[in-house]
């Protein structure tokens, strides 16, 4: 009978096998994997021995994820499946440095659609636009007007395909001919919201949409906060342009901010909910004012030297600094 660890003969099928049944964001297997390497850590699934840095029910748990996942049979079908995808690892010329920012937090690999080349551009080169699904007319205007300077300057936009702000910038990249990448909470051959499905075809065509999450699968509360480190990590500067009290975007900012990113913030006006918070980053400090896309160049430019974690800051401390906002979805 086949195992898993037959199907994990090597770091890369290992890797995507770790894709198929591991939790993302797992800062416990990601410690294991960057103390073993994949094919040792799937082989620690199937064994009975002592796993480093856990003990017995701790590692009990964390054997129990993989058995949700199907029997082998079926995680072999879905392997046979993911060679019709381009899959990024660490070994590839177009996996993001950057992503290493994120430590036991990187994801294991990148499932990919589109022009990966866009991957290896220095991280000054691409900033990530996000803000609130339910845009105002307001937002909507000065996305546009952003994102369209940004890629006159020769920058790749980032987002989350989401409706509202990250729709307006990857519209504004692809009128002007420009690049952008979608990073995506579910799996690439299944484009969300659905209305976006020709949206997000058209940056695959154009450009590039990614995933750390599997082909097939759908997106989840807690992927959409998964996605906000990579959100972060891929890029110089993130800039969010609405954004309420409560907005689930206000976890790519906190996300940026550990990583000793740039973050920049638009203001808008304080009778608008939509501006709550990002006028809120703004008065804390956390924030630069964005009012142009040249705001954003100054920024990114700033962060062309080598770019590592801030020792002093991290999304707890970060968190408790005031009450963690609600996850209300993208």
């Amino acid at each position: 009978m086949a195992t898993l660890t037959d199907l994990a003969h090597d770091e890369r099928s290992a890797r995507i096998l770790l894709s198929l049944i591991g939790a993302p964001n797992d800062a416990a297997t990601g410690r294991l994997l960057t103390r073993i390497g994949a094919v040792e850590l799937i082989a620690l699934t199937e064994s009975s021995t002592d796993i480093p840095g856990m003990d017995q029910v701790a590692a009990a748990v964390w054997r129990d994820r993989p058995r949700a996942h199907g029997s082998v049979d079926r995680l072999t079908v879905l392997l046979a499946e993911s060679e019709r995808f381009r899959v990024l690892t660490p070994d590839d010329a177009e996996w993001p440095d950057t992503l290493s920012d994120l430590g036991e937090r990187a994801p294991y690999v990148l499932w990919a659609k589109g022009n990966t080349a866009l991957l290896t551009r220095d991280s000054s080169e691409r900033v990530t636009i996000t803000g609130s699904r339910a845009a105002t007319a307001y937002g909507v205007h000065v996305t546009e007007e952003i994102a369209d300077q940004l890629v006159r300057a020769d920058r790749v936009i980032v987002a989350g395909g989401a409706y509202g702000v990250e729709a307006s910038a990857h519209r504004a990249a692809l009128a002007r001919n420009g690049s952008t990448i979608a990073v995506l909470a579910a799996g690439v051959d299944r484009p969300y919201p659905a209305g976006h499905t020709v949206l997000i075809d058209r940056i695959a065509s154009q450009g590039l949409v990614i995933s750390e999450v599997p082909p097939g699968h759908a997106p989840t509360r807690q992927r959409f906060i998964d996605r906000s480190r990579i959100l972060a990590a891929i890029s110089g500067t993130s800039v969010v342009v609405e954004a309420g009290a409560r907005s689930g975007t206000l976890h790519t900012a906190r996300e940026a901010l550990a990583l000793g990113r740039a973050v920049g913030a638009v203001p808008g006006p304080v009778t608008s909910a939509a501006s709550t918070g990002t006028n809120r980053l703004l008065q804390d400090g956390q924030a630069q004012v964005i009012t142009s896309g040249s705001d954003v160049v100054r920024l990114l430019d700033a962060m062309r030297a080598p770019v590592h974690p801030a020792p002093d800051l991290n999304i707890t401390r970060l968190a408790q600094a005031r009450p963690v906002a609600t996850f209300r979805g993208l």
